[in-house]
């Protein structure tokens, strides 16, 4: 067995992609848009054969998903978790939980998908402004 991909609804395609693609930096590996059953499917990952998130876009879909913590987060390593906060604060997305131990951070997609962003290796030494930073909502 083998792990594929990560399936998430998104009621809003253009930001889900601005999120994913230009604040995360993931790419585009394929898409693929169904007519006939008026869907999208678009699948991204942190660079061609790594896992993939699949982002299911119903283009008749008017109302928000809900419940999307129920499937638990989406986790990806980083070289700096202080650089990666601050391009994405810088991009406009909310750090909820912020790095304070150098180590974990949260933030959400614009479908309210929870995303984990961990450091890679060891934890950084703990810096400001995160280490007074406050958490913020649910993550």
């Amino acid at each position: 067995m083998r792990y594929l991909h990560t399936m998430i609804r998104v009621l809003d395609l253009e930001a889900a992609l601005k999120f994913f693609i230009e604040d995360l930096g993931l790419v585009e590996v394929r898409r693929s848009d169904y007519e006939q059953g008026r869907f999208s499917l678009i699948f991204l990952a942190t660079a061609p054969g790594e896992p993939e998130i699949e982002l299911t876009h119903n283009w008749d879909e008017v109302s928000p998903y809900t419940g999307g913590r129920n499937f638990g987060h989406i986790a990806y390593e980083v070289d700096d978790i202080y650089k990666a906060c601050e391009r994405l604060q810088k991009g406009g997305v909310q750090i909820l939980r912020p790095p304070r131990d150098g180590r974990m951070a949260f933030v959400r997609s614009p479908d309210q998908i929870s995303v984990e962003l961990l450091q890679k290796g060891e934890a950084l030494d703990p810096a400001e402004p995160w280490v007074s930073m406050k958490s913020q909502g649910e993550w």
